[in-house]
């Protein structure tokens, strides 16, 4: 078929799933991935597709009308100008999350950080691109998951970053961080309640780890309680500790942090005006 009607039905198709710009982004990355052009280039192409081609393009589109995250069809997510691999054993990396790992950046570039953590790791894509950006700084990686530490170690070394993996449970950590005090602790734990999941995309639902997702209603702020039980002994002092939490537990996160004896803490939106990240300085 020719590219070009193949590529504005492919289009057409996934309006039905998506809105009209991300229907057309995601049609995009796929044609890229595909086709190995850039986007830009496919209005100008006078091409027939090959049987291999228009196989690969219709096993995707098929996959993508049933809610299948695109990342999860083509393996990887990009993050920070990194790119890693991604599969249901990890969550898809979230801009929102950029957001945090680059505010870090923006804060500590100019601080000189000895020793960071990143607490629930996933794919790892804080911990290495906070390695890359901070390069001098030792990282480490805690998750609970095997088989997202296996990922994580997968995309330290696609990256070509050095770091830490720690195969541990924050909540009943069995670790021994002898003699180390982190400069900074970061953490983008499980913080959606059961009851918000009808407001949730479906493909979130059925293809994501529900362990990296949510928590009870009636013990929301488990994780964070278990990284300041865990800062006490583990944060230097004047460290600081960056969260990305929930936007409705605001309140509730910052007396739980004044309960630790925290008292200047910061609270920051993302970029849709929702309170997303948290800074509490030692």
């Amino acid at each position: 078929m020719n590219l070009q009607l193949y590529y504005n039905n492919y289009i057409t198709q996934l309006e039905g799933v998506y809105d009209t710009d991300e229907a057309a982004s995601i049609t995009n990355w796929v044609f890229e991935d595909i086709l190995l052009v850039k986007s830009f280039q496919i209005p100008m192409l006078e091409k027939q597709l090959s049987f291999t081609e228009e196989n690969d393009l219709n096993d995707i589109l098929e996959r993508l009308l049933l809610h299948e995250p695109l990342q999860y069809i083509l393996g990887y997510a990009y993050f920070y100008e990194l790119k890693f691999k991604v599969n249901k054993s990890v969550l898809i990396p979230r801009p929102e999350t950029e957001e945090l790992a680059r505010l870090i950046v923006q804060r500590e570039k100019d601080n000189n950080l000895q020793k960071i953590i990143d607490i629930g790791t996933g794919s790892g894509c804080i911990a290495i691109s906070l390695k890359h950006q901070l390069p001098h700084s030792k990282v480490w990686a805690m998750d609970v998951s095997p088989e997202a530490i296996e990922v994580a170690k997968q995309n330290a070394s696609d990256n070509k970053t050095d770091i830490h993996f720690v195969l541990d449970n924050i909540r009943d950590s069995k670790w021994k961080f002898e003699n180390q005090e982190f400069d900074i602790i970061v953490s983008n734990p499980p913080y959606i309640k059961e009851d918000e999941k009808p407001s949730m995309h479906g493909n979130v639902l059925a293809h994501e780890p529900s362990l990296a997702l949510f928590v009870p209603n009636n013990d929301a702020l488990r994780f964070y309680q278990a990284i300041l039980e865990f800062a006490k002994n583990n944060l230097a002092e004047n460290g600081r500790i960056y969260f990305e939490i929930n936007e409705a537990l605001s309140k509730e996160m910052k007396t739980l942090c004044q309960s630790f004896g925290y008292q200047n803490i910061e609270l920051l939106k993302d970029m849709q005006g929702k309170d997303r990240m948290m800074i509490v300085n030692q």
